[in-house]
């Protein structure tokens, strides 16, 4: 990315941040004459006129007369778009495209529509991104950028509509070209190869065409901490299939695809001095369990970047052993599927301290105030927090946790995202936000509260004492058991390396009593809720369930492992790979 061209990006951030009030006001009243009698917009705000009303009054008028949504109420509009309805509903605008949400937070894949606006978001956001990176990681004109990305295959819907993920529908954009053009740095990999539909033949290709670029790449990146993780994981199963295609320019008989195999043999030829160099390094890096892999194979690159914050932290430990010593970890922006949110400004900052700062073009955005419930609130609560009024950007407190609501310009008017926020502070007039967890609680049985970091802290203390034992927990997911009366939560853990049952069963323990939420405490010494459970699963368990979702549709650029789980499908595998069970004594 040329200078001129970063300082132009980060000019126009600070503008639009320093007068961030101002910029809400005048983005929601854009977004409402854009839309200015689709039906939605028509049932609340009846045939007033958009037009002639000054922004900061409109602004008063829409947060009193349009309710907060979620997505269930704004479903049967976007089902009847799938169906082929095309009379304006949510937008003015026809809506072409629709993308799926991963399905992996609550369980099932959703519609959310999908414009060329979220495509040149996407575009303006990377590229602020990059303008802010290159001041603290200058990149050489022309790199390449090892990207672990893939597109799943698009498809109609009944009206006709087409649908995929949202990573889909931007990789297959011209936005995605132009960001490689504007930013001067090129992924390694030919659409073939990211479109594959197969993410087993795309990574070794993803692998390949990235070790025979490998002194140009500037860094190695995919949409999620747990993708790279993966992928490293895959490296060390293939790395001598690698490097003979690497020597000779060939490509394994393993990649079937024509479509794959065409592109890549395209690009590669034989280089058998660069084959020895990387065969070598990975016969000492198999020595020291891969420690330092990414640095050591490619030692341009300047950081790893990536989504590194919620559901991401339990794979930090990995790819800081894959990235070594020195080389940085940067936390990519804060976004979903329904709109781009914050951008990370201060790169050099660790992925657990980052902060994302509130773009305020890109959506409206509102902010309801939560406070954690008392503990003795009514049983079977769904939730643990109070909430107050929604309030503007502009009157956020720091400290404050929030949940933030959308307006945005694809249709979404007052649309409760569910993720959970403190605003750690104010870049000018804009906030930075600290993301902490999605609202829904993870387990629940009575009145225990414990949500997705209350359930990581847990596994976090638990899983110390595997350190002793020099083995390592892959991942882990949770069921709240209620089938057996009082009911119990069952952990599920799959390690890499040998640990004695002493050990395990000390985990156990220590994870038990790392749940500190006052009502699973109070509940677990009346014993309305029994001793957790540590069920120990075999190698390869969780690779079996991101298989799983990636045959439903999801791909690996959106793939997070759920982290508990009641689909019975799933429940199944997981019981059917156990191999050892532990029962907590915390309690007695």
């Amino acid at each position: 990315m040329d200078t001129s061209s970063s300082d132009d990006m980060m000019r126009w951030f600070q503008e639009v941040a320093r007068n961030a009030r101002n910029v809400q006001a005048e983005t929601l009243k854009t977004i409402l004459e854009m839309n200015h009698g689709a039906e939605y917009l028509k049932k609340w705000l009846g045939d007033i006129d958009v037009h002639n009303m000054d922004a900061e009054a409109l602004q008063s008028l829409y947060e009193s007369m349009v309710p907060l949504a979620s997505h269930a109420d704004l479903d049967p509009y976007i089902q009847r778009i799938a169906d082929g309805e095309t009379s304006p509903l949510l937008t003015k605008q026809p809506i072409t495209t629709l993308s799926l949400s991963s399905g992996t937070t609550e369980g099932r894949q959703k519609y959310v529509p999908y414009t060329s606006h979220s495509s040149k978001t996407t575009l303006q956001i990377f590229k602020l991104a990059a303008a802010y990176r290159s001041r603290v990681y200058p990149m050489r004109e022309g790199g390449k950028i090892l990207e672990f990305i893939y597109g799943s295959k698009q498809f109609k819907t009944k009206g006709g509509i087409s649908a995929g993920t949202a990573t889909t529908h931007y990789f297959a954009s011209q936005e995605f070209k132009l960001k490689q053009q504007q930013t001067n740095s090129f992924t390694c990999s030919p659409q073939e190869v990211i479109f594959s539909g197969d993410y087993k033949q795309s990574t070794y290709c993803h692998f390949l065409l990235g070790l025979f670029y490998s002194p140009q790449v500037e860094f190695v990146t995919s949409t999620f901490a747990h993708c790279i993780v993966q992928a490293l994981g895959f490296f060390e199963e293939y790395w001598r299939e690698l490097c003979n295609d690497l020597f000779h320019g060939t490509l394994s008989p393993r990649i079937t695809l024509p479509g794959i195999r065409t592109s890549v043999l395209d690009i590669i030829e034989p280089n058998p001095h660069l084959a020895t160099w990387v065969s070598s390094q990975c016969e000492e890096l198999e020595e020291s369990d891969w420690y330092g892999l990414i640095p050591k194979l490619w030692p341009n690159a300047k950081y790893v970047y990536s989504i590194m914050t919620g559901s991401m932290q339990p794979y930090l430990e990995k790819l800081k052993h894959y990235s070594g010593d020195h080389l940085p970890l940067v936390s990519a922006e804060y976004g979903s599927t329904e709109s781009w949110i914050g951008v990370n400004m201060d790169p050099s900052s660790a992925p657990e301290n980052v902060t994302f700062t509130v773009v305020p073009t890109f959506s409206y955005f509102e902010f309801i105030p939560l406070h954690r419930q008392a503990c003795d609130t009514v049983v079977g609560a769904v939730d643990d927090y109070q909430e107050d009024d929604p309030v503007p950007l502009s009157k956020v407190n720091i400290g404050q946790q929030y949940e933030i609501v959308l307006t945005t310009f694809t249709g979404l008017y007052r649309y409760r995202l569910g993720d959970v926020v403190e605003v750690a502070g104010f870049y000018e007039e804009t906030p930075k936000l600290k993301f902490l967890c999605r609202r829904k609680l993870v387990l629940t049985i009575n009145i225990d509260k414990n949500t997705e970091i209350d359930l990581q802290l847990a596994v976090q203390k638990g899983s110390q004492p595997l350190l002793t034992s020099g083995a390592k927990l892959v991942d882990f997911t949770s069921h709240a058991n209620i089938a057996d009366p009082p009911g119990h939560y069952v952990v599920y853990w799959e390690i890499k390396g040998e640990v004695n049952e002493h050990v395990l069963a000390r985990c156990c323990k220590e994870m038990d009593a790392a749940f500190v939420d006052h009502g699973y405490v109070v509940s677990r010494k009346t014993n309305s809720i029994g001793p957790l459970e540590l069920c120990i699963v075999e190698r390869g368990t969780f690779r079996k369930i991101m298989e799983h979702f990636i045959g439903n549709g999801a791909t690996m650029s959106q793939f997070k492992t759920p982290r508990c789980i009641t689909n019975k499908v799933l429940l199944k595998m997981l019981n059917l790979c156990a191999i050892k069970r532990f029962h907590s004594t915390a309690y007695k």
